[in-house]
């Protein structure tokens, strides 16, 4: 395992993965099945939370769905990192309003 914690590196690293297990020859990198997993990594969650687990059973079950949306990149060939700064940029123009006691920040249209 790399000290360094960049993205270049997690990319790297996922990268590894995939090769060790041959995903992409495998079905490992088919889309579809890769939403399954990671709607099974937020069930995992969610249970986390709802059942008050402790704080390293949900770091250990946020890493699961971070290494999944890593890997998607790599299965659908698009740059996360860029795609995140753009996001964020985007985000950070919206405005925020307090909806049933939380708050939200969305492209608010009002109709």
């Amino acid at each position: 395992m790399s000290d360094n914690d960049s993205y270049k590196d997690m990319l790297a690293a996922v990268q590894a993965f995939h090769d060790k297990h041959d995903f992409r020859n495998t079905g490992g990198e088919e889309l579809a099945y890769r939403v399954a997993l990671m709607t099974e990594e937020l069930g995992e969650i969610s249970a986390c939370i709802t059942k008050g687990k402790d704080t390293h059973k949900l770091a250990e079950e946020c890493a699961d769905l971070f290494i999944l949306l890593i890997g998607t990149t790599i299965a659908a060939d698009f740059d996360l990192k860029a795609a995140f700064w753009a996001k964020m940029d985007m985000l950070m123009q919206r405005d925020s309003r307090m909806i049933n006691g939380r708050i939200r920040v969305s492209e608010f249209r009002d109709t």
